[in-house]
């Protein structure tokens, strides 16, 4: 973190608007879309708008950090920078030469100045050469005999991000994510390029490993005065190695502005919505609440993006002119540009359009009071009210009815057959004491013969036996 302190101003200097620093790589208004097409004879029925007006620059020395959900074209932008694909529209310019659509063969010299590290470090090595094949590769292409030749400049350059020498000889397969992954940046270095492209450098490793990745990045940036296009979605890595940082969405750039600018005061509300998902490592806001603002829906398709501004389907501060125009990227702060009609740190650009009421209700803060709760509470307090009628009325008239009226008669048949079987028993044998013992016995002895007139007695109560001799003895 000394180092990045140390280092900051003199970038952001270079950066801003106005300076007379020439940028090292210029792009403006650049467009990339891959048709798609349908039919034997391939018929072009639409596009993909992968990627749709970009304009910005990286000046020299500087690392320009570039963050957006998946699928926003950020991958896409980095390969027609480095010219791995064709530009459907628009310019770039690197060091002041137009290499839009310049041809393979006068585009070869420049590959040395123009490097990218991938983003898969299992997919962009080669399983079949060596680690001293693939990092000499580039030697090879390009014609270049370094001092010493090229096995000492590989094992030199294997030391400089942190490999042994003795790797020379090693597979792919031998070695690590995080080892894999230094591989591609010692073959990335090999030509001492001026612009580096890191597409998810750090993605595909652990955090131990990504700490190790990104620190290597700063100190050959020190080094070899390298300027870095670093394209992330995780804002924390790139809050540590960017000096500006360029937010995309659905193929344009929302917001471009410098780090301390952008993550202190974010002016777009994707860019608002995106800090507020970013996890603090305070421990003494431990159980405090923070902010989250939650966006509904999903990104709309690049095939058919929406009219007017691309995030209005989901933004909670759209207006009418955010669904009919499109908001350029204007400077609104030194060195601060955002697209949008209504910014959240800044002068409204639109004040007193009619919201979309009826087609957006989009974000929801954990964090929200008044405006909020207000809206909430008087839908759901109506709704409940009248629902506890009807539950009410229904339960406690069934209940209370059928559940008294089978349990009164229920009494009488069970005490009816009981007092008829014992009657006769003891009106046939008038023997004074005997007679108890006897009728006890002499039921007892027409239960197998009679079995429904036991089953009531034990079924239904024990005190069936005693009652018997309670009628016997009045009867002497």
């Amino acid at each position: 973190m000394t180092d990045r302190d140390k280092k900051t101003p003199a970038p952001a200097a270079a950066g801003s608007d106005g300076s007379g620093s020439e940028p090292l790589l210029k792009v403006e208004g650049l467009v990339k879309h891959f048709p798609i097409t349908k039919g034997v004879l391939k018929r072009k029925v639409g596009a993909v708008q992968a990627v749709d007006g970009l304009t910005f620059d990286v000046r020299p020395g500087e690392t320009l950090g570039v963050v957006g959900e998946s699928g926003c074209g950020k991958s896409t932008m980095g390969r027609l920078v480095t010219r791995l694909l064709e530009p459907t529209g628009g310019k770039v310019e690197f060091q002041g030469r137009d290499i839009t659509h310049m041809s393979a063969g006068r585009l070869r010299p420049m590959r040395r100045d123009i490097q990218m590290i991938f983003q898969d470090p299992y997919g962009s090595l080669n399983p079949r050469h060596t680690v001293g094949g693939i990092v000499g590769t580039p030697f090879r292409l390009q014609g270049v005999k370094p001092e010493g030749g090229v096995k000492a400049e590989v094992q030199r350059l294997l030391e400089l991000v942190g490999l042994n020498p003795e790797h020379y000889n090693r597979y792919p397969h031998e070695f690590s994510g995080g080892q894999r992954q230094r591989i591609g940046i010692a073959r990335a270095l090999a030509l001492k390029p001026k612009l580096v492209v890191a597409d998810e450098p750090v993605s595909a490793l652990d955090v131990s490993i990504q700490a190790q990745v990104v620190n290597l990045l700063d100190d050959l940036q020190d080094e070899l005065g390298l300027t870095y296009m670093i394209i992330a979605h995780d804002l924390s890595v790139i809050r540590h190695v960017s000096d500006r940082i360029a937010v995309m969405y659905l193929g344009k750039i929302v917001e471009l502005a410098d780090r301390n600018s952008l993550y202190e005061a974010p002016m777009h509300p994707y860019t608002t919505a995106l800090m507020s998902a970013v996890p603090v490592p305070d421990p003494r806001r431990r159980g405090a609440k923070s902010e989250r603002i939650l966006l509904k829906g999903d990104v709309p398709s690049p095939i058919s993006p929406p009219t007017g501004c691309r995030f209005h389907t989901r933004c909670w501060k759209a207006t009418q002119v955010c669904k009919t125009t499109e908001p350029p990227l204007l400077q609104l702060k030194t060195g601060h540009q955002v697209a949008c009609h209504h910014p959240e740190n800044g002068e409204d650009q639109a004040p007193g359009d009619a919201p979309l009421v009826a087609d957006v209700i989009t974000v929801k803060s954990a964090g929200a009071a008044e405006p909020v709760a207000e809206p909430v509470a008087e839908p759901v307090a109506e709704p409940v009210a009248p629902a506890a009628e009807p539950i009410a009325e229904p339960v406690a008239e069934p209940v209370a009815e059928p559940v008294a009226e089978p349990v009164a008669p229920a009494a009488e048949p069970i005490a009816e057959p009981v007092a008829e079987p014992v009657a006769p028993v003891a009106s046939d044998e008038p023997g004074g004491p005997d007679a108890s013992p006897e009728a006890p016995g002499s039921v007892a002895s027409e239960g197998p013969e009679k079995s429904a007139v036991p089953a009531t007695d034990d079924e239904g109560d024990g005190s069936a036996a005693p009652s018997t001799g309670a009628e016997g003895k009045p009867k002497e």
